[in-house]
């Protein structure tokens, strides 16, 4: 039995145009996961313990439960509170909500990594709590917390398939209705591990070279502040 290319080359507009729109759910996802992350790490350290606890109980719901599930509820049970989203914007938002629960505490592990005393004298200087954010608190936690930002990102890339059960066209979507319409499951399948392989590679090449960037910019300035 050999490997059958005719039936990649001659469907590749239509793989190509999945693995784009892959790509683009992936990255305004992840994206809008990291800032929505990132705003709720800070709501973390408020002093009012009931937000504390909403965060606390969003990231016990998210992380708790099944991605599968909870993009059901989204997209299928949407419509039960009107809620009406086509899949495309069903899927952006359910992969901006799932991630948004790991990485608020990776946010929150970084911000835990910078020392109290630091932002302490930042006031002292007359820092504003922001300044003391951007100047102090960032610069330091960034270093700490890159590779496990860009390991979310790769774990995301790969939740995208999931997306899929809800007709949404991605690659995944795509090479497995090739697949059922000419029984060519292997040749579709070796083609979906590639394209998700070939995209988990360049993302961690990508991320190698952002970490070496922030340890080569961010650790000078991180000495100075020490």
């Amino acid at each position: 039995m050999s490997f059958n290319f005719a039936i990649i080359t001659d469907n590749l507009p239509q793989i190509l145009a999945g693995l784009r729109l892959t790509i683009i759910l992936w990255l305004v996802g992840t994206v809008a996961g990291m800032a929505l992350g990132f705003l709720l790490a800070l709501l973390q350290t408020s002093r009012h313990w009931q937000i504390r606890l909403l965060v606390s109980v969003y990231q016990s719901i998210f992380r708790g439960t099944p991605f599968l599930v909870q993009i059901f509820l989204l997209y299928y049970g949407g419509p039960l509170i009107g809620l009406m989203l086509s899949a495309e914007v069903a899927g952006v938002l359910g992969l901006a909500l799932y991630s948004a629960a790991y990485f608020t505490e990776i946010f929150r592990a970084g911000f835990a990594a910078v020392h109290v005393g630091q932002a302490e004298a930042g006031r002292i200087c007359g820092l504003s709590e922001f300044q003391i954010l951007c100047h102090i608190q960032l610069p330091q936690m960034m270093v700490t917390i890159t590779p496990a930002l860009i390991g979310m990102f790769i774990v995301m890339s790969k939740e995208t398939a999931i997306l899929s059960v809800m007709t949404v066209p991605d690659i995944t979507a795509v090479l497995s209705g090739i697949g059922s319409a000419t029984f060519t499951y292997v040749e579709t399948l070796l083609t979906l591990v590639l394209c998700y392989w070939a995209l988990v590679g360049l993302t961690t090449w990508v991320g190698a070279k952002v970490e070496r960037h922030m340890q080569r910019h961010l650790l000078p300035a991180q000495g100075k502040i020490v």
